[in-house]
């Protein structure tokens, strides 16, 4: 039996067109977008127990910036964002305005413990129940932060590695948006 290798070349590549295309002109990450469903929504509970044993509640953060992280000790990018948490957390600790609470996906709480002993940082981390907040806050891959303003509002869904600067950005927008809001609000009352 003879091969016809120029027909199959073709139809391997008319295949990869196709597969190209459809890569090319999906739509794109509705999180890049802005789409979460849950920006401008309250945050989904999260109550459980930290790596050291402590019971820890997202309510009990309110009246401040809370940046929920879902990391892992093994997870390259996470490892490479941390010194930039530890550096916001830092400089949220003197003014009070502001907490990180890290949700560590499959990991044991003596690596947890670990990992900040040699990273640093000071912060309520969750280990029991990841997966399901995992799925309650919809992440897709690690790492990924929410940021939750004092009322516990989601405002705003980080992907990948942030900076400091990156999540004071964003909070000096959203303190900017809604204070347009409520100017706007004001100016229509009778």
């Amino acid at each position: 039996m003879k091969f016809r290798s120029a027909p199959t070349a073709a139809l391997v590549g008319a295949v990869m067109l196709v597969f190209i295309a459809l890569f090319w002109f999906a739509p794109t990450d509705p999180d890049r977008e802005g789409n979460n469903p849950l920006i401008d929504e309250p945050a989904p509970t999260l109550v459980g127990t930290t790596s050291s044993g402590q019971p820890i509640a997202l309510s009990d953060f309110r009246g401040r910036w809370v940046v929920v992280n879902f990391f892992a000790t093994w997870c390259a990018p996470c490892i490479a964002e941390h010194p930039e948490l530890v550096a916001w957390e830092t400089s949220r600790r003197t003014t009070g305005d502001g907490q990180i609470v890290s949700v560590a996906y499959d990991d044991s709480p003596a690596a947890i413990a670990e990992f900040f002993e040699r990273n640093g940082g000071d912060w309520p981390v969750v280990a029991d129940g990841a997966d399901r907040y995992v799925l309650e806050f919809g992440v897709v891959k690690l790492p990924e932060s929410f940021l939750v303003s004092p009322d516990g509002i989601v405002v705003h869904k980080f992907i990948g590695g942030i900076k400091a600067t990156e999540i004071d950005d964003t909070i000096d927008a959203q303190i900017a948006a809604d204070a347009e809001t409520a100017g706007a609000t004001s100016e229509q009352a009778p």
